[in-house]
This record gives structure tokens, C-alpha cells and sequence, in this order.
């Protein structure tokens, strides 16, 4: 098969199928979902929560965290 040549989308209903066979509908099912982009702007959001916190404080917040659990 000359992969090449298939449009978008008899490419992805030949992937479609070729999940369905190796994993079952419901395999196929959660396999896709992993997928999933989501939205936002993860390191615009990162920055944001992260702004002014040093490596020092990080690691400070784990400690204290952890000794809260323990």
C-alpha cells in the first residue's frame, strides 16, 4: 500500500481500522483519547505560577511538603 497516495482521510480510516483489529473498539477508544491537546498556553502558564520562585524555594515547598505527609 502506497500510504503516499491516500487522502487524509482514507488514511485515517485505515488507521481507524487497523486499531479497532489490533485493540478492540474500546482499546482504539482510549488509545485516541491520549491524544488530546487540550488548550491554553502551558508555558505562558507556567511563567505565570512560577514567576519569582527560585530552585531554593522549590525545593524548600517538597520539604515541607513531604513532612507534612510522612
Amino acid at each position: 500500500m502506497q500510504t503516499h497516495e491516500l487522502s487524509p482521510a482514507q488514511l485515517r480510516q485505515i488507521g481507524i481500522e487497523a486499531l479497532v483489529q489490533a485493540l478492540g473498539a474500546v482499546g482504539m477508544a482510549r488509545f485516541l483519547q491520549q491524544f488530546d491537546q487540550g488548550s491554553g498556553d502551558y508555558t505562558r502558564d507556567r511563567d505565570s505560577l512560577l514567576d519569582g520562585i527560585t530552585l531554593e524555594d522549590a525545593i524548600a515547598q517538597i520539604k515541607q511538603f513531604r513532612q507534612g505527609k510522612g
